[in-house]
């Protein structure tokens, strides 16, 4: 019964990836084909003025420009099958090789803004739930409201006026010093360039985590067993060790993972603020320059980003809470 319940589970989500990425695809495929953009212009440069019209018509007979949008999207599309998602026109490598080498980059900023964020954030709306219609709660549901309505840029920005260009203590952006060769960056000279991101990212994914802890822990604390339990004579700490934590666990969990696509978005920002070398500024470089290749492969990777957080959160949804397991199987 469990191995057809698990295949049932992996052909459930294999469709689901599958229709999410057709969908991703065709849509991406139309915006960016309908773009102003000219990419035979970005791909030439400055040197557009010395190309001849003959040149012109060669380069878009060669990237299939010329073709038309069925044709071009079927192309590109089997390609992809094929494992092969294109060339960069602006890192005139490939598409693959690139979204490798940002990803890594991006990698270590979103998870550590992830993690930091994740436990304050449940910390914070713990701590407010116990302490509802406090001070400590109205304070804090106050640093949520303004985080939440804090634009990512505008954050960085400041952080970066702040602990860069008044005090000095971090770098102005990048992700190694100037004129280093990658291998001899420190660990040390890493940390300091990847502080300021982290911290911008970690700030802006606080408030959700922090307002549904809270709001779920009071609801928890208001039910009838907790009612039952505080006849008993169990104190508060007690109550939230044995019947708060799994119960507020689950929608933070939830919440955190399906949080992917938001980080990812604020990952943008934030790279492109401080010039970080991640995923996020090359897809702010392959729109701006018309990089289609390369566009349309981040996208893809995005989506299928966000689909793993997602379906690492049912995961987790099944194993953490026993009733979920029982519907399922039933």
């Amino acid at each position: 019964m469990y191995a057809k319940k698990g295949i049932l589970f992996i052909v459930k989500n294999t469709l689901k990836l599958a229709l999410l990425l057709v969908a991703v695809s065709i849509i991406s495929f139309t915006l960016v084909s309908h773009s102003p953009v000219d990419p035979i212009q970005a791909y030439i440069g400055a040197d557009m003025t010395s190309v001849s019209p003959e040149q012109r018509e060669n380069i878009a007979d060669y990237w299939g420009l010329n073709d038309t949008f069925t044709t071009r999207f079927f192309h590109w599309a089997n390609a992809v099958l094929h494992g092969n998602l294109g060339t960069s026109l602006t890192f005139r490598t490939s598409v693959a090789d690139v979204i490798a080498e940002r990803f890594f980059a991006s990698l270590a900023l979103m998870g550590i803004a992830w993690g930091i964020s994740g436990i304050l954030g449940y910390l914070l709306g713990i701590l407010a739930g116990m302490r509802k219609g406090t001070w400590i709660d109205v304070a804090i549901k106050g640093l949520c409201f303004t985080i939440a309505s804090t634009p990512a840029f505008w954050l960085g920005l400041l952080l970066l006026m702040c602990f860069s260009v008044w005090f000095g203590w971090f770098p102005v952006g990048l992700a190694s010093p100037a004129g280093i060769l990658n291998e001899d960056v420190t660990i040390f000279e890493r940390i300091r360039h990847l502080f300021l991101p982290a911290l911008t990212l970690s700030i802006v994914g606080i408030s959700n985590v922090a307002l549904h802890t809270r709001q779920k822990l009071i609801d928890v604390l208001d039910s009838e067993f907790i009612r039952f339990a505080k006849a008993k004579g169990e104190r508060s700490l007690s109550l939230l060790w044995r019947h708060g934590i799994r119960n507020i666990s689950l929608p933070a969990i939830s919440l955190h993972f399906a949080s992917f696509g938001e980080l990812f978005g604020g990952a943008v920002l934030a790279e492109q603020v401080f010039s970080y070398p991640g995923l996020g500024q090359a897809v702010v470089q392959a729109g701006l320059g018309g990089d289609v290749p390369l566009l349309l492969g981040i996208v893809l990777f995005s989506a299928l980003f966000v689909f793993i957080g997602n379906l690492i959160a049912d995961l987790l949804y099944q194993v953490i809470d026993p009733r979920v397991r029982r519907r399922t199987t039933t």
